[in-house]
């Protein structure tokens, strides 16, 4: 794993799907009450694989799947796990129907596959994960964008959680 940090984004590359994982597990401490989490990419760049590591360090003990055709599937851990798809959706009052402040407001944190085509649609504080692909078959680069005083304020504290999970041993 390859560790990069700007001020304004972190960027982190795999090699593996097992590393994407792991990033997201260690993602999961960070993660509060309340967290909105985008992620963006083509498809197969790991947006359901880093969902399915990020459950399982909430505790989620149920496997993990894409929400493509339901749009949203819930899962209970330590924080409750909202895993929604927005892929399939073609306006904006359909993400509005999806009423996402409310899913916000309970003891759960919110992860959107494909996100990033609607955040006019979403309260202003979210964390962006993008995905694109590396150079090897399996490469990721996955670039951490906060947006909003919630996820901004905790960018240091993120990037001290992944410079400990890089020199953890795998």
């Amino acid at each position: 794993m390859k560790y990069h940090h700007k001020v304004s984004e972190l960027r982190l590359t795999t090699t593996s799907v097992e590393e994407t994982q792991a990033i997201a597990a260690a993602f999961a401490a960070v993660v509060q009450a309340g967290d909105l989490v985008l992620l963006a990419g083509d498809l197969g760049a790991g947006k359901t694989a880093f969902t399915k590591g990020l459950a399982t360090a909430l505790g989620v003990t149920e496997p993990v799947t894409s929400p493509t055709f339901t749009l949203a599937q819930v899962y209970k851990g330590r924080l409750t796990l909202n895993h929604l798809d927005v892929y399939r959706l073609e306006q904006m009052a359909e993400v509005i129907d999806l009423a996402i402040p409310e899913l916000l407001e309970g003891n759960s944190v919110t992860v959107i596959e494909w996100g990033d085509v609607v955040v006019p649609a979403l309260p202003a504080n979210f964390m962006e994960v993008e995905f694109t692909f590396g150079d090897g078959f399996d490469d990721r680069v996955l670039t951490f964008r906060a947006t909003g005083t919630a996820w901004t304020a905790r960018s240091r504290t993120l990037v001290e959680v992944f410079q400990r999970s890089q020199s953890a041993p795998c």
